[in-house]
């Protein structure tokens, strides 16, 4: 028998957490942890070593970006967990906000979160994200994450680039890349480049391996933050919304 999926909730508002935690304990997802800052947030997950963080940005006394920091540069190892490349252990992290743009979290995915919903979310789409990211899936498409890149990469940000040395990969692996940021779904891409699907999940996999990153998210950040891609590029195929 497969173990529920275990969640820790991060939010200050204590009607965001009941509401939460009634939606997921309907759904068979346990709630094992909660906390009303960062710095509670980064102990529940060193106590309970969840599966799943829903990270709320703005918080007191430490915010959901440095807890996120803290949590995936530093969580214990937990056997048979997935976690972020060098972190056995780490959860994945969802942030949760009211602004489909907030500069925050941009941050905040740079960082290692794999992905983020916005607090009006509907119990269907809340238990699907997490469930999502619990397979090691990112929970956007990467079209909306260009955009997110779009409006803050090259603003000053004070989030380094996740790996600027594109050395290690291929040609091809490039130009998968450059493909995938742009919005591109394996099936697009197979299509654009004259491969099998197969083929292109293979090279999604080994840019992702050789760059040392959590998911496809972070490959688009990447391929802007490196200039590998501009913003002002335009994907090949149709632009999507949701999770992929």
């Amino acid at each position: 028998m497969t173990e529920p999926l275990r969640v820790v909730l991060a939010d200050d508002q204590t009607l965001v957490r009941t509401g939460f935690r009634l939606i997921l304990g309907a759904d068979g997802i346990d709630v094992v942890g909660e906390a009303v800052n960062g710095a509670e947030a980064v102990e529940a997950v060193r106590r309970t070593r969840p599966d799943v963080v829903l990270m709320d940005v703005r918080m007191p006394e430490m915010d959901g970006l440095e807890a996120t920091r803290r949590i995936l540069t530093g969580a214990p190892g937990a056997p048979g967990a997935p976690g972020a490349p060098g972190v056995p252990g780490a959860p994945r992290v969802i942030i949760l906000t009211t602004f489909d743009l907030d500069r925050y979290v941009y941050a905040a995915l740079s960082a290692g979160a794999s992905g983020f919903l916005l607090k009006d979310v509907t119990p269907e789409q809340l238990t699907a994200a997490i469930r999502t990211v619990r397979t090691g899936d990112a929970l956007l498409a990467p079209a909306i994450t260009r955009r997110l890149v779009q409006r803050f990469t090259r603003r000053g940000s004070d989030t380094d680039a996740l790996h600027r040395d594109l050395a290690p990969l291929t040609p091809r692996e490039l130009e998968v890349l450059g493909l995938l940021a742009q919005g591109l779904s394996n099936a697009e891409l197979a299509a654009r480049l004259h491969l099998a699907e197969t083929t292109v999940k293979t090279h999604v996999a080994r840019i992702l391996a050789k760059l040392r990153l959590r998911d496809r998210v972070q490959a688009v950040i990447v391929a802007y933050e490196t200039g590998l891609v501009s913003a002002g590029e335009q994907p090949g195929g149709p632009t999507r919304t949701g999770i992929r």
